[in-house]
Order: C-alpha cells, then sequence, then structure tokens
C-alpha cells in the first residue's frame, strides 16, 4: 500500500495543543499516520487498528523497527471488534478512513476493502470515536470534500462538532478535492482554512511545504 497524501496532511495538520497522551489511529494501514504522530508528540501510548491481513503485518513491522517501537501498537481487528473489547479512552483520535463511495470496483478485493466505504462506514466510525474519545479529546478525519455536510451531521449525533476544517485543493485552478476535519464535544466557532498543494505539476506551494517538510527526505 502506498504512502497517500492524504494521510501525511493529515499527520501533520492535526492539532496537538491538547497533548495528548494516548491516540488511536483507526484503518491505520502501515501505519504512516502513527509515526508521524510518535514524531511529533510525546504521547505514551500510540495505538492503532487496522482489519486487512496484509497491512496490519506491514503496519506491525513499521512499527517495531521504527525508534518509537516502545510506544508504538497495532491491533488486528475491525473498528466494531476493537471499540468492544477495549475500555480505554484516548486523547486524541485519528483516521484516513476508506471513503470511495462512487459505484465503481477494482478487480482487486484488497485494494477495494481498503478504499470503499463499506469497509468501515461513516455512521460505524462516529459511534464508535465517541464511544472511544475522552471528554476533552479530539477526533481528526480526512474525508472527500463532497461528504463533508453529511458527514458533520452524522458527527453531531453523537455530539462531536467541528473546531478546525481545512480545504485541499490540487492546485489554484481545481476544486477543493479534502475535507480535514478536527472535533471535539465542545461546540465552538468553525476556523475554516484551505491549502493548495501544487502551483504547477510537482511544484508544491510553500505552504504544502511548511506544513510537510518534517516528514519527507525530499521536497
Amino acid at each position: 500500500m502506498k504512502i497517500g497524501t492524504d494521510g501525511v496532511l493529515l499527520g501533520a495538520w492535526t492539532s496537538l495543543k491538547n497533548r495528548p497522551n494516548s491516540i488511536l489511529d483507526i484503518g491505520s494501514g502501515t501505519g504512516v499516520i502513527s509515526l508521524m504522530l510518535a514524531q511529533r508528540s510525546t504521547a505514551e501510548i500510540i495505538d492503532a487498528v487496522e482489519i486487512d491481513a496484509d497491512a496490519y503485518e506491514q503496519c506491525a513491522d513499521n512499527f517495531e523497527n521504527s525508534i518509537w517501537s516502545d510506544r508504538l501498537f497495532c491491533y488486528h481487528a475491525s473498528l466494531q471488534e476493537f471499540a468492544q473489547e477495549i475500555d480505554d479512552e484516548y486523547e486524541l483520535i485519528i483516521s484516513n478512513p476508506p471513503f470511495y463511495t462512487e459505484d465503481f470496483k477494482s478487480d482487486n478485493l484488497q485494494r477495494d476493502m481498503a478504499r470503499f466505504t463499506d469497509a468501515l462506514p461513516f455512521e460505524h466510525l462516529v459511534v464508535c470515536v465517541a464511544n472511544l474519545l475522552a471528554e476533552q479529546g479530539v477526533f481528526s478525519v480526512v474525508i472527500p470534500f463532497k461528504e463533508e455536510t453529511s458527514f458533520i451531521d452524522l458527527a453531531s449525533r453523537v455530539n462531536l462538532f467541528p473546531n478546525r476544517i481545512l480545504h485541499v485543493k490540487g492546485n489554484p485552478s481545481s476544486d477543493i478535492k479534502r475535507s480535514l476535519i478536527e472535533f471535539s464535544f465542545t461546540e465552538n466557532t468553525v476556523v475554516i482554512e484551505e491549502l493548495i498543494i501544487e502551483t504547477t505539476r510537482h511544484q508544491y506551494t510553500q505552504d504544502y511545504i511548511n506544513l510537510t517538510k518534517d516528514f519527507y527526505l525530499k521536497l
């Protein structure tokens, strides 16, 4: 599984102002977001949950081989199974969920499981997050921009409210493609910002470089 821009953006953008000591990465894939948060934070507990067997094995290997291995642990389970078995609460929950809702599926079942909403419906995600999130905790997620309004509505039903939103565009002339949203149980005025990734093809904007430079060997 390749490292995608969505995960890198989410791992770099998510606020650590509440200095979380416990972090949960839902749908961790190969573990890149968890590793980014280990690099950025002093959290003692960084748990990840991944349903796909191959991705889980890659994630576990990446955790074991990292310099933060004593703080990282990956569970091989569905989110629903994990939420039923875990009694702990987390001060930060982060997720780059499978969210492709178009009626298109490839011939690769594993890739479909990783990319499509039926692997993790948004309703299940917000309900499980509300049960696992500490009272003063933060939930950070990346979704398609077109799903923003409906996702915020779903979250509000479990008393999760948006505090920060980042709208992401590929280039200055393209439409907004992604929404990064930070939720909490406190209803505040929403801060909305915009990020453009490239000025032209393979020429990154200074805003993107400033946000992600700590995580690339070359940029």
